[in-house]
């Protein structure tokens, strides 16, 4: 499995939305996404590259395992 790395907050995005949440609100440079039955919203910073912690942290919140992530970003 490759390792993952720092991506643009914009195809974070895209990832996201390829699995089904929903752009809700934004606070400050933060873009807040929630999906239909989900507990905690998945909270996107807009920043240039966004650090490997906090896409780890947002696929635990959203139940996506790493090897989804990959494959769904390969698409992109």
């Amino acid at each position: 499995m490759p390792a993952l790395t720092p991506i643009h907050y914009k195809k974070l995005i895209k990832v996201f939305e390829k699995s089904g949440w929903i752009y809700d609100r934004t606070k400050g440079d933060h873009l807040i996404f929630i999906k239909k039955g989900s507990v905690r919203p998945v909270v996107i910073p807009a920043y240039k590259t966004i650090p490997v912690f906090i896409i780890k942290n947002n696929l635990r919140t959203a139940n996506i395992t790493s090897d989804e992530y990959l494959k769904i970003l390969k698409n992109i």
